[in-house]
């Protein structure tokens, strides 16, 4: 779904039915030089939300409809990977404790120093630059397999699931072609692949998540 740290690129969402909490928070950060979009529900965040902005979410624990946590795992199960920020008037150890362990940036009770709160919002970001630079690296290693063709992701399935079947000659053997046909295919598969040997490719393979079965089914 879902660079830089230039502040007026990057969105901090606020969810918290307390109207007070919406009004002067938004106004403290946007002096800071933040660019805030609030919500009083979970539902009119999630309409808004925009997963390839690099952004954060402040986000209140106890809310009606849905709750902070409610919304965190709803955003879990959607893949959205943005970075929360757990802000509470009431909460207990058992919910901090489990929104932590979902990934939560911290669980801040109010009243909040402004500075704890800033200090959390940066590590935020950082967070999501670093977890948005990891997912493009990986997009642009995926779409290096993507370019194979169908024979060159045959024999890296062979390569893959039957390391015995290594040799071109063995490759040559189980499909039924040339042992000349083979290796112009290895070296068009280390080529497209930017790797320089076995070893390389099946490690790219490994980190990129290349499946057997996807490989086979090509």
């Amino acid at each position: 779904m879902c660079g830089g740290t230039n502040l007026i690129k990057q969105t901090v969402y606020l969810v918290d039915d307390d109207p007070c909490v919406l009004t002067t928070l938004p106004r403290a950060l946007r002096r800071r030089g933040f660019t805030v979009e609030a919500f009083d529900t979970a539902k009119e965040f999630l309409n808004a939300f925009v997963p390839d902005k690099p952004s954060c979410l402040i986000l209140d624990l106890s809310m009606p409809d849905m709750s902070g946590l409610e919304l965190q795992e709803t955003l879990i199960k959607r893949g959205c990977q943005i970075p929360i920020i757990f802000i509470t008037g009431h909460g207990g150890v058992p919910e901090s404790v489990q929104a932590i362990r979902a990934g939560a940036i911290d669980f801040l009770e109010k009243p909040f120093a402004q500075d704890v709160l800033l200090a959390r919002i940066k590590e935020a970001f950082d967070q999501d630059a670093s977890a948005r630079r990891k997912r493009e690296k990986m997009q642009e290693i995926q779409d290096r397999f993507k370019r194979l063709t169908s024979r060159e992701k045959e024999i890296l399935h062979l390569l893959i699931s039957q390391p015995n079947v290594s040799s071109s000659k063995s490759i040559a053997k189980e499909l039924g072609i040339s042992h000349r046909t083979v290796e112009q295919h290895r070296a068009n598969i280390l080529e497209k692949t930017n790797t320089t040997s076995l070893d390389d490719l099946l490690h790219l393979a490994d980190l990129a998540k290349v499946s057997v079965s996807e490989m086979g089914s090509a």
